[in-house]
């Protein structure tokens, strides 16, 4: 960003006291979930109470919530929910896996997006919720002279609780910014051919390296209540035509895989089936030999490393099964990332 600051100039037949202002680049800006900063008690309690105050995840009154949440559900999950992150935290870079992982696919796309573009573009992320903020990012690609931002959430299946609140969040950024860039959206990405491949890719490689293929594929995806799907969200049809598509690439019978919703949160009914059970239930049923994916995931994270390769392992064990297999997200694999170039320069259309 520096360097554009330095590179700025006065607006042509401006007078010579007009204020320089850098100009000309088009930003893009990828955004994913978030992660604390620390998995320490307050860091966690910091991070939960933004991520379950947004009312897009949580929709109930905030005059029946908000006292649940401040004085019972803060005061214990932060301690729980610490020591999940605690079993998976990067200790050697001090941060969590996702916030690794998110760094390293955003280094590779910058890479290729400068590649073809050169310094017509500037390349960042930012977090839904915890740091860096998308109103930090937003900020930081004004001055650095973006007149134009492509905001980019890396959620393949669209559902309010992911991609409309971080698109929420992206545009409550910019009603702070006096001189406002044009701004887009790029859109979910469940049934992108790029995309479809890159996640065959992975399940080709995945059983390849094993000694016996699994039984049955495990397509895992985050939850949600079921009345969010009664209400209009399309998530669980997106989520449904991915596992589709994924299996026709593959060649695969119906019986090759089958489609489950994991993190369940509260009383109400979420989609099912529930991956928890669904694994206890093949074991039962014979299905000794599985493999999991989670195509929801653009990066690994708590839900993947901790709650599918530990809770939902051990539910499946505990049940009689044998073997299980997790299949890593997508991360920064190569074919991931250009997916996502693709998908960016689709939209980037008339910018650049």
């Amino acid at each position: 960003m520096q360097d554009a600051i330095m590179s700025a100039t006065s607006p042509e037949n401006a007078p010579a006291d007009h204020p320089k202002v850098p100009r000309g680049k088009t930003g893009i800006l990828l955004a994913n979930l978030g992660t604390p900063d620390h998995y320490s008690y307050w860091p966690m309690r910091r991070y939960l109470n933004e991520f379950l105050s947004d009312q897009r995840v949580i929709d109930y009154p905030k005059w029946k919530w908000q006292p649940l949440l401040q004085l019972i559900i803060l005061t214990k999950r932060p301690f729980s929910s610490g020591e999940a992150y605690k079993s998976i935290w990067n200790h050697d870079k001090g941060e969590s896996p996702l916030m690794t992982i998110t760094k390293a696919q955003t280094e590779k796309f910058r890479a290729v997006m400068n590649e073809a573009y050169g310094d017509k573009v500037m390349v960042d992320f930012c977090m839904r919720y915890g740091n860096p903020s998308t109103k930090s990012k937003v900020r930081e690609m004004v001055k650095a002279g973006c007149e134009r931002i492509l905001f980019f959430p890396l959620y393949p299946q669209y559902a309010g609780a992911t991609t409309a609140t971080a698109n929420d969040s992206f545009f409550r950024s910019l009603m702070s910014e006096a001189w406002q860039p044009a701004a887009r959206t790029v859109p979910a990405y469940s049934s992108h051919p790029d995309y479809i491949e890159a996640l065959a890719q992975s399940v080709e490689t995945a059983y390849g390296q094993m000694d016996k293929r699994p039984d049955i594929l495990v397509v895992s995806y985050h939850g949600m209540p079921e009345r969010y799907l009664q209400q209009g969200d399309p998530y669980h049809c997106q989520c449904a035509k991915t596992s589709r598509l994924l299996k026709e690439r593959l060649g695969w019978e119906n019986t090759d895989l089958v489609t489950t919703f994991q993190s369940r949160f509260g009383p109400e009914e979420w989609l099912k089936p529930y991956t928890v059970e669904e694994v206890a239930r093949l074991a039962r049923t014979g299905k000794k030999n599985i493999a999991v994916i989670a195509p929801a995931f653009s990066a690994d994270c708590i839900e993947t490393l901790e709650e599918i390769n530990e809770e939902i392992k051990e539910s499946f064990e505990e049940a009689g099964g044998e073997n299980f297999t997790y299949i890593p997200c997508l991360n920064d694999d190569d074919a991931h990332i250009q997916a996502l170039a693709t998908i960016a320069k689709e939209n980037l259309g008339g910018w650049l």
